[in-house]
């Protein structure tokens, strides 16, 4: 959603106070007996309800939110601070979510048919019109308060089994947020403590907004709010229509951070993590764009490789650190989650919802965000293997869309890495979608294995160095440099059949011509190269034109360059950018192509394996067959 951007007036959200403070004081409300009434159904919240209809008799009931809340420690007279944070919270979101409404009126006809309707009541069409408006005015002040109460609420705790959604009403806005008070109420009668208490609160917000979503197609007029971008800055509360929004508030992270001199080998891994974590911070929150976007050469997805223990979860650590740190400087929120094998679900559907909370999480464009998915070829399936289980294929399916569907939006504040021991199990249309290929291959080099040992063995001795420049060899451009030089030409034997066959017909490449010619005899070697390979490849180049080296400076002092205007931090960037050549373009295919044929051997040789092994073993038994017929004893 990328339209203008609302903001709410404290002013606006002030008028409401009085308000929702009576509404967590006291308030009357109708309610269904029959929605009480049934034997509990085990383990799914729900009640078993007669099919003997009683009449549409609604009886009403007394909510005292602030007394309900106060009775979880019913030996102290004062509000715990997590007692009186959830009422605090719930007073604000509903003053917020009548503010909501009021834009949603002043945005539709409602404001001026309840202007006419207030001078004489409305008739025929007129009155079906304002009665339409007004239920959906009702259902998004309800939305807004549900959406308040998941962002604000911080819980952790387990999730309890019992608690049902509200008798919603959605006669006005006033009555919309009475219903969710009376249900938040009733979630949290008989609250063990104020860590239950908190868990109740959020998941009735969840359960809330589901229902919300579950009804959202019998309500007209919502057009105008679908599009809707509003942002309460001083709750960091954000509101794209009816998107649901991370439920999780930013908090410390906590992990065991790496600075760069602490990562040997991985050249070129480690030098463009270094860029990443620079470019992140040049995103701008009020544009809600990063000028490397508009400029090229942005990664907003990749996927590192190498074998066990070759260095990827310090790849992750340092990215994490760096990225942590930049923020503090410009106290950005900063959100770092990984997706792992915990998450998949046995239950249909939970698996898919698990992984589109973790894109949402991370995607949040009020803050910067790294995401990771670790041994991603445990974690999501190809969509070939019979052998995967149902939830692996849900998250292949929401990561697919989620890095390139249509609708996806790269606005410049996240990235999302996949690191994997063996990438050729990981789909191929989901390995395409990462825009760069990071070989993680740990050490390599005499010296650098005189580096990592030397780090790793600490200074509890007094054993001489010996005659080598301590870690000269990780000095990053000079290492860099080798490193892309490398890829002058390729390295798997099926890239080098290519590359050579071309080199022989056309001679060293010059054009643009001669480029696509390349190409094309790849993809004839290697059908996976597709045109999703091709954009990937001149997003590399391009980020290798925009290979520029942000200075330290920009990043010790927040004014410097992160909260400098969009405008400005654009111009600043192409002030350093220069064009690509050839030995960009040749050095950019032949990594990414690398990889392909790499991934495929690698495939290849899996499949050829099993196929020998089963073989292996079929003789085997054939001759254990053979020795037990000889013996008598084969009775088949």
């Amino acid at each position: 959603m990328d339209t203008g951007l609302t903001t709410i007036s404290e002013a606006a959200i002030e008028k409401h106070r009085a308000t929702a403070q009576s509404f967590i004081t006291r308030i009357v409300v109708l309610e269904d007996p029959a929605r009480e009434q049934g034997t509990a159904l085990a383990g799914t919240g729900r009640r078993f309800v007669s099919t003997v209809s009683t009449g549409s008799v609604r009886k009403t009931r007394e909510v005292e939110l602030v007394r309900t809340v106060a009775s979880v420690r019913p030996d102290d007279q004062l509000l715990s601070i997590p007692q009186h944070t959830l009422l605090y919270r719930a007073r604000r979101g509903i003053a917020i979510a009548l503010a909501v409404a009021d834009i949603f009126a002043e945005g539709s006809d409602l404001e001026s048919l309840q202007a006419r309707n207030a001078r004489a009541p409305l008739e025929g069409d007129e009155a079906s019109h304002f009665k339409k408006l007004l239920s959906a005015s009702a259902y998004v002040s309800a939305f807004a308060l549900a959406s308040y109460l998941t962002q604000s609420i911080d819980s952790d705790g387990e999730a309890p089994n019992d608690i049902a959604e509200p008798d919603l009403l959605f006669d006005t806005p006033q009555d919309a947020v009475k219903s969710l008070v009376a249900g938040l109420d009733r979630a949290l009668s008989g609250a063990k403590d104020d860590a239950d208490l908190l868990a109740r609160a959020k998941s009735f917000a969840r359960i809330t907004i589901d229902g919300l979503l579950a009804r959202k197609g019998r309500f007209d007029g919502l057009g105008t709010f679908e599009n809707a971008h509003i942002r309460i800055d001083a709750d960091d509360f954000i509101l794209d229509g009816f998107d649901v929004a991370p439920g999780k508030r930013a908090k410390p992270l906590v992990m065991t951070f790496k600075k760069p001199e602490e990562v040997v080998g991985n050249h070129i891994a480690k030098y463009q993590s270094i860029k990443l974590a620079k470019m992140l911070m040049a995103y701008d929150f009020d544009r809600e764009l990063n000028p490397f976007v508009e400029l090229g050469g942005f990664l907003f997805t990749f996927i590192g490789d190498g074998a066990p223990g070759t260095g990827k979860t310090t790849l992750i650590q340092m990215i994490a650190g760096l990225v942590n740190d930049y923020c503090k400087v410009a106290g950005y929120p900063f959100a770092y989650e990984n997706f792992g094998v915990d998450q998949i679900s046995s239950y249909q559907g939970k698996s898919g919802q698990n992984c589109r909370q973790f894109i949402n999480n991370v995607l949040n464009p009020r803050a910067i965000g790294f995401g990771t998915i670790d041994d991603i070829d445990q974690v999501a399936a190809k969509r070939s293997d019979d052998r995967a289980s149902a939830g692996q294929q849900e998250i292949t399916g929401v990561l697919m869309d989620a890095f390139a569907g249509a609708g996806t939006v790269v606005r410049g504040n996240c990235s999302f890495g996949m690191f994997s021991n063996y990438p050729e199990n990981v789909d191929d249309a989901l390995r395409q979608r990462a825009g760069a290929r990071w070989l993680v291959d740990g050490p390599q080099t005499r010296d650098d294995y005189i580096d990592i040992f030397v780090l790793l063995a600490g200074k509890n001795h007094k054993i001489p160095l010996g005659d080598h420049e301590l870690y000269a060899a990780q000095e990053i451009q000079r290492a860099v440099t080798e490193a892309y030089g490398e890829h002058a030409k390729p390295r798997e034997d099926g890239l080098v059949r290519v590359f050579e066959r071309f080199t022989k017909e056309n001679g060293t490449p010059k054009t643009m011509e001669d480029v696509g010619t390349y190409l094309h005899m790849i993809k004839e070697a290697e059908p996976r190269f597709t045109g999703r390979a091709i954009k990937n490849v001149t997003d590399a180049i391009k980020m290798r034109a925009m290979d520029i080296e942000l200075p330290d400076e920009w990043f010790e002092k927040p004014e410097a360059f992160m909260h400098k205007a969009y405008d400005e931090k654009k111009a600043m960037i192409e002030e350093l950018r220069g064009p690509f050549d050839m030995d960009m373009v040749m050095q950019e295919i032949n990594r990414y192509a690398d990889s392909e044929f790499r991934y495929a051997d690698k495939s290849d040789d899996a499949a050829v394996d099993k196929l020998l092994r089963d073989a292996r073993l079929r003789e085997r038994a054939a001759r254990e067959m053979a020795e037990l017929q000889k013996k008598g004893l084969w009775n088949a």
